[in-house]
């Protein structure tokens, strides 16, 4: 639980936020500029002027009407900013050591040390320098570091930002394992819908510091749309998989993604059991639509549905479509809506290539 009466002005607003923010992995959204680096940085206890009261678990970190006040490295938070800040001069295992908790006995120091290397799957670059490291890799040890100083608490401000859509699918896994195996709760900063869907089970939009929406991610999505021209709206499809295994020819194998009524052929792995539960993700960008059945395509997934809603800028936007179940969001036009006469209500046909989806667990 955290509790939340913060007053911080900043140079074009004061932001505000009066909340208690109960789930395990909450996620914070809004424009840039709106105030949800500072709203971390406060709970992490590096903004000075932050007023008001913050309590983590019923343990208060700032009240100043009590005139309390506790320091950030006596706050037990892991903090992971846009840029993973390694320190470029130690190695992939010092950096993360460099996280281990002070006062902890030697076994219980190391135990926190495989544990992080081991979810974080790191092992293979533990001899190795920041500045030999991808993106990813990066990101991946950044949070090892985190996580290995056991916080009660992790602030992960647009920690993705830096990657690449393929690099975010193959980092996404790993912010499950650290919520589902590690049960550390996380503030999660992103533009992105879809991420929020996909690692949190609470939302929080902020504008211009203040609090317009708390709720659930998939209800969250007007508030985001609505001034957020960085906003992503990445489709997050979890189901049951069930596997089947190509016939040879050197083809990938299929499988078959089952998402209440919808069936939708998505890639698998050799290693993948024969059912199980899984979350796969799919770009706005990847959605094709027509306003006609379509016939003769390569596209493995083609659904019939109907035009929810659209939200149009100057050149592109985005078109939510109800197919088959489903609330798919797809990145069109102007131009092609007039052509296709997309509207509310109106019939529409969407296409989705098996190789687009992404494995997220």
């Amino acid at each position: 639980m955290i509790e939340l009466d913060l007053t911080l002005p900043l140079a074009r607003f004061t932001l505000r936020v009066m909340r208690r923010l109960s789930g395990h992995a909450v996620a914070v959204l809004g424009p840039s500029g709106s105030g949800k680096t500072s709203l971390l940085e406060s709970i992490a206890g590096l903004r000075a002027g932050a007023r008001g009261r913050i309590a983590i678990d019923g343990e208060v970190l700032l009240d100043t009407r009590a005139l309390l006040f506790v320091p950030p490295e006596r706050r037990r938070l892991g903090y992971v900013p846009q840029d993973a800040l390694l320190f470029p001069h130690l190695t992939v295992e010092r950096n993360v050591r460099y996280g281990s908790p002070g006062g902890e006995g030697a076994e219980e120091v190391g135990r926190l040390f495989r544990e992080a290397v081991s979810i974080l799957e790191i092992d293979r670059l533990l001899a190795r320098f920041p500045s030999t490291l991808s993106g990813g890799e990066r990101q991946r040890v950044a949070l090892a570091r985190a996580i290995a100083a056991r916080p009660r608490l992790l602030l992960l401000d647009e920690p993705l930002a830096a990657v690449d859509v393929a690099l975010k699918g193959r980092i996404l896994p790993y912010l499950l394992r650290i919520r589902d195996e590690l049960h550390i709760p996380f503030l999660y900063v992103t533009h992105n819908a879809g991420e929020a869907r996909a690692v949190a089970e609470e939302a929080v939009v902020i504008r211009e510091g203040a609090v317009v929406f708390a709720g659930a991610p998939e209800q969250a999505l007007e508030w985001i749309s609505q001034g957020d021209p960085e906003a992503r709206f990445d489709n997050i499809l979890a189901g049951s998989l069930e596997t089947t295994v190509s016939d040879g020819g050197g083809f990938r194998g299929i499988g078959v993604l089952r998402v209440g009524e919808a069936r939708l052929v998505v890639p698998t792995e050799d290693a993948d059991p024969a059912s199980s539960r899984a979350v796969f993700a799919v770009s706005p960008e990847d959605v094709l639509v027509s306003n006609r059945p379509l016939v003769g395509i390569s596209a493995r997934n083609v659904l019939p549905g109907a035009v929810v809603a659209l939200e149009i800028g100057e050149a592109s936007g985005w078109a939510r479509i109800r197919a088959q179940g489903i609330e798919w969001n797809a990145l069109v036009t102007k131009e092609a809506v007039r052509e296709l006469e997309l509207a509310p209500g109106r019939p529409a046909w969407i296409a989705v290539k098996t190789h687009v989806f992404r494995r997220l667990r």
